[in-house]
C-alpha cells in the first residue's frame, strides 16, 4: 500500500497549484482520503477530506472556497485544486487514507485516524 504525492512548488500570491495523491495496492474509492499541512515550527493540520463511498467533500474553514479536493476513479488519484493561494498556505502538504475498509461514507479530520500517509509535497506561497 502506498500513496505518491507530487504537484507542490513555488507559487505567486494569488496563483494555483493541484496536488495530486496517487494510491497502489488499494482502490481509493473505499477507503476516507485527507490532505494534511505541516508548516514550520507547526502541528500537521486537516486541510480537506474526501469521504470512502460517497466522495462527500469537507474543508477546514482557512481553505473553504479556495480548496477543492476531487477524486479519479480511473486513475485512483485525490486531487486537492489550491485556488487564491495565501502565503499563509505555504506547508508541505500530505495526502493521507484510513485503514478501513468501508461499505457507508466515511471521513475524518483527526490525523490519528489516518494509516497511510504520502511523503509530503512542498508547498510555497512567496512574491
Amino acid at each position: 500500500v502506498q500513496l505518491q504525492a507530487c504537484g507542490g512548488g513555488l507559487v505567486q500570491p494569488g496563483g494555483s497549484l493541484r496536488l495530486s495523491c496517487a494510491a497502489s495496492g488499494f482502490t481509493l474509492d473505499y477507503y476516507a482520503i485527507a490532505w494534511f499541512r505541516q508548516a514550520p515550527g507547526k502541528e500537521r493540520e486537516w486541510v480537506s477530506s474526501i469521504s470512502s463511498r460517497e466522495g462527500t467533500t469537507y474543508y477546514a474553514g482557512s481553505v473553504r472556497g479556495r480548496f477543492s479536493i476531487s477524486r479519479d476513479k480511473a486513475k485512483n488519484t485525490v486531487y486537492l485544486q489550491m485556488n487564491s493561494l495565501k502565503p499563509e498556505d505555504t506547508a508541505v502538504y500530505y495526502c493521507a487514507g484510513d485503514g478501513s475498509y468501508h461499505t457507508t461514507s466515511t471521513w475524518y479530520k483527526d490525523k490519528r485516524e489516518y494509516v497511510y500517509w504520502g511523503q509530503g509535497t512542498k508547498v510555497t506561497v512567496s512574491s
